[in-house]
């Protein structure tokens, strides 16, 4: 069975080659917008896997995180968070929410977010 990723993007070009990248390697995607939307679409999906940005319109990532956090469903979702915030911008934004892990969009390829993302799901 495939592993169900959702990816949380603003950037629709961005979103969609994650998607397709994701969907190559056999995984499951779904995709949303905005936090908002996104926190709907995980309720909805449960993903094995959260792709979560944190810079976007109607709710932002962390706050997302942080709704996503309080729900029963939402406490053991994996979240690994892919921002174009540097590392000491978003840490404090994420802080005590129990993410898998931060990557800094500029300094990973799709290829090398892939790999993280199935490392991370095998642990």
């Amino acid at each position: 069975m495939p592993y169900k990723l959702a990816i949380i993007e603003d950037e629709t070009p961005i979103a969609n080659m994650y998607k397709m990248k994701f969907e190559i390697h056999g995984f499951q995607v779904s995709v949303a917008e905005n936090g908002l939307v996104g926190l709907e679409l995980v309720r909805k999906v449960q993903p094995d896997l959260v792709l979560l940005d944190i810079m976007m319109p109607e709710m932002t990532g962390d706050e997302m995180l942080i709704q996503m956090r309080k729900e029963t469903w939402g406490k053991n979702i994996r979240v690994i968070v892919l921002t174009n915030l540097s590392e000491n911008e978003a840490m404090p934004k994420v802080k005590g929410q129990s993410i898998d892990g931060l990557l800094v969009k500029a300094q990973y390829t799709p290829k090398q977010v892939v790999d993280i993302v199935q490392k991370t799901l095998k642990r």
